[in-house]
């Protein structure tokens, strides 16, 4: 008997999916540049280049979602376990590799560079290196002493989504919509922000604010919810395709075939309009825009209000979202521009050099001596790039596109292999092994070694311990000062003979006919007639000017500006205790403020001598401090600037491992110079004295003798 023909049947199906998204790669590539550049580089460039820390969150909120979401629809469940060994699996090796490779580094380089170096490693660990940044009252924006994995607060963010993400995607899709779960999203962004601005606006810290889980995820969540309102547009348009062939099927008497809701229904398709010409030409204009955009948030200067966190954050992690829609929006021509093959390059070793370039900035600056800080960070950026760059490749092709690829436990399977191949191949598993030994132990090494405060508070340490015990003596005796002898009559002298071609001194009452010595006579100063108000440099100082200055009075405090000197010099003069001398030392911490300038200088007054100590660190406010500090000097008589910069310039190698507060002997150069500026002053003033008095002199004995009437 013959079989009945069978039928070819077409049906209307989707085709799969991009393994890819067009565009992303690119945005990687952009991403780490701006944060390259921020830190490698002087801040001038790129002020806020730290945004691109959120275009990453934006990126890994949707793409992740993305990912979950292809899954569910695909096979009608989410597999935890498969997505986090997958996450594990892209994340564990680099990161590990970097964090044993460059303690063991530092442990060979020693000093601050180990400072809470085991903190740091278990904040890596735990994927929660921010809330221990934040536990740890640690600085992000400005901190004098780097930590060497610092750059590991936002993947400890990211990675806590990777965890957190999964368990609570079903929740959202147990709203209809894609709209509502988007909505959703944006609603938990705009909390998110809010919850920043509330903190900083309030004068909270801007780090905890920067570094939280809490408070900066609102990048992540436009991802998540970009990816909920794409999930349509990106299911590619239906087509038609054939379908393999079905026999033909007579049911029994009595029976019917109910198809699956599946075959009976058309799949879900998207509008025509999508694939539009005019849809593709505006979206790659809006893809230019944002990244316009980006850039300009990059390049706006940060500052500690709302406006930069969370204002310039979530305006950069909007302009990501705009541009991503832009990159993946079918048929547009922005997402494979923005791949072209360097980008693409980039992009995808992103991951690596993010990890690489910071704790390599760390390690060489505190290996290679400091000598012109804007000359050193150039050439040490320079080469800390190329190093990062033959890192990360080096990473990326040899432990995580392996382990990517076959897993943890292939990937031991194949050093193994290599140890049972030939001697070649054993050779070079024995390598990998001893390296492995290597910087295992000297990852533990590192963590033993590390010290329990940096050299920097260290410093500033002694100083205020010499400061509190100069506070102790009684009033009056804060500082200790050279003994005078007791006063002994002076025995009578016979008047001497006037030197040759000196005339004698005229009676008293009489007109002033004496001729003034031949040179200046400046009087020594010494401590007691000086008052000193600095910053924490001058307190790491304080046992060097006790030494050099017997006497001197100082009140010094950390993290003190400007804004703080004029009212410590008016409690000074209310009370009396305002010296002769006044030093000033307050220009680390920030821009100087030209009317604090002009109230100290009015409250020292014309009796008194200012002399402003200019700042040495590497902030890129700091020339504009000595530039603002050198004209006020010039345009103010009694103000003189003390010049602490070009003195320490060239012995950096005095400072501590910051490169601001001195160590023993740079106090010594911090004290001398004070000491100088303080005599350079006096002899000035010694100067103008005898000019005086030679103009008066010659007045006085040149004016025609008067005429008895």
């Amino acid at each position: 008997m013959a079989s009945r023909p069978t039928k070819l049947m077409t049906s209307l199906a989707l085709a799969p999916p991009p393994s890819r998204y067009a565009g992303l790669d690119g945005l990687r590539a952009v991403a780490v540049a701006l944060v390259l550049v921020y830190h490698l580089f002087p801040p001038a460039l790129l002020p806020g280049g730290f945004v691109g820390v959120d275009v990453f969150f934006v990126i890994s909120g949707f793409l992740i979602t993305s990912l979950l979401l292809r899954e569910h629809e695909s096979t009608g469940r989410i597999r935890l376990g498969a997505f986090w060994v997958r996450r594990a699996r892209r994340l564990l090796p680099a990161m590990a590799l970097v964090v044993t490779v460059c303690s063991s580094i530092a442990w060979l380089i020693g000093g601050d560079v180990l400072l809470r170096l085991g903190e740091q490693v278990f904040g890596a660990a735990t994927f929660s290196y921010n809330w221990v940044s934040i536990s740890g009252d640690v600085g992000y924006f400005g901190s004098a002493a780097p930590e060497l994995f610092r750059n590991f607060w936002s993947l400890a963010v990211e990675e806590q989504f990777y965890v957190l993400w999964p368990l609570v995607l079903p929740l959202f899709l147990l709203l209809p919509r894609g709209a509502a779960r988007a909505a959703a999203a944006v609603a938990l962004a705009a909390a998110s922000a809010a919850w920043m601005a509330g903190l900083v606006s309030a004068g909270g810290d801007v780090t905890r604010a920067y570094f939280g889980t809490d408070t900066h995820s609102f990048g992540i969540l436009l991802g998540v919810a970009l990816a909920f309102l794409l999930d349509g547009l990106l299911r590619p348009a239906r087509q038609e395709v054939a379908a393999a062939p079905i026999p033909s099927v007579t049911p029994p008497p009595g029976w019917t075939i109910v198809l699956p809701a599946s075959l009976r229904a058309a799949p879900p398709t998207r509008p025509a309009w999508i694939d539009s010409k005019a849809a593709r030409t505006v979206t790659g204009w809006l893809g230019i825009v944002s990244l316009a955009g980006i850039a300009v948030c990059a390049s706006l200067p940060a500052g500690d209000d709302a406006a930069t966190f969370p204002g310039a954050l979530l305006a950069a992690s909007v302009f990501t979202a705009l541009a991503i829609v832009a990159g993946v929006w079918p048929g547009s021509w922005f997402g494979p521009a923005l791949d072209v093959r360097p980008l693409k390059w980039v992009g995808d070793r992103s991951y690596g050099i993010y990890l690489w370039h910071w704790p390599l900035l760390v390690l060489a600056t505190a290996a290679l001596p400091a000598s012109g800080i804007t000359t050193t960070q150039l050439w040490i950026g320079l080469g800390v790039l190329a190093v990062t760059l033959v890192a990360a490749e080096a990473s990326f092709r040899f432990v995580e596109t392996p382990v990517r690829r076959l897993g943890f436990l292939a990937s031991l399977r194949r050093l193994r292999d290599l140890v049972r191949a030939d001697s070649r191949g054993r050779l070079r598993a024995v390598g990998v092994v001893t390296a492995g030994v290597f910087v295992l132990g000297g990852t533990s090494a590192a963590i033993a070694a590390a010290p329990a405060e940096s050299s920097s508070e260290s410093a500033v340490a002694a100083g205020q311990a010499a400061l509190e015990q100069a506070n102790r003596r009684p009033t009056g005796a804060a500082t200790p000062a050279p003994v005078a002898p007791e006063p002994v009559a002076p025995a009578p002298v016979a008047p001497a003979a006037p030197a040759p071609g000196i005339a004698a001194p005229a009676p008293t009452g009489g007109p002033l006919t004496t001729k003034p010595s031949p040179v200046p006579q400046p009087t020594p100063v010494t401590g007691d007639e000086i008052t000193a108000v600095g910053d924490s440099v001058m307190l790491a100082s304080v046992p060097a000017l006790f030494e050099r200055l017997p006497g001197i009075q100082v009140d010094a405090e950390v993290s003190r500006s400007t804004w703080a000197g004029p009212g410590i010099l008016e409690g000074l003069a209310a009370r009396g205790e305002l010296r002769p001398y006044v030093v000033v030392a307050l220009g680390t911490n920030g821009p100087v403020d030209q009317d604090a300038l002009a109230r100290m200088a009015e409250i020292t007054g014309p009796d008194r001598h200012l002399i402003l100590v200019n700042a040495y660190a590497p902030r890129d406010w700091i020339p504009g401090v000595n530039a603002d500090l050198a004209a006020f000097a010039k345009s103010r008589p009694g103000v003189v600037v003390a010049d602490w910069s070009a003195a320490i310039s060239s012995r950096a190698d005095l400072l501590a491992g910051d490169s601001i507060h001195p160590d023993a002997g740079g106090a010594t150069v911090f004290a001398e110079v004070v000491a100088r500026s303080v005599d350079a002053v006096e002899r000035e003033r010694a100067q103008d004295q005898y000019e005086r008095e030679l103009r008066l002199y010659e007045r006085l004995t040149h004016r025609p003798l008067p005429i008895a009437q």
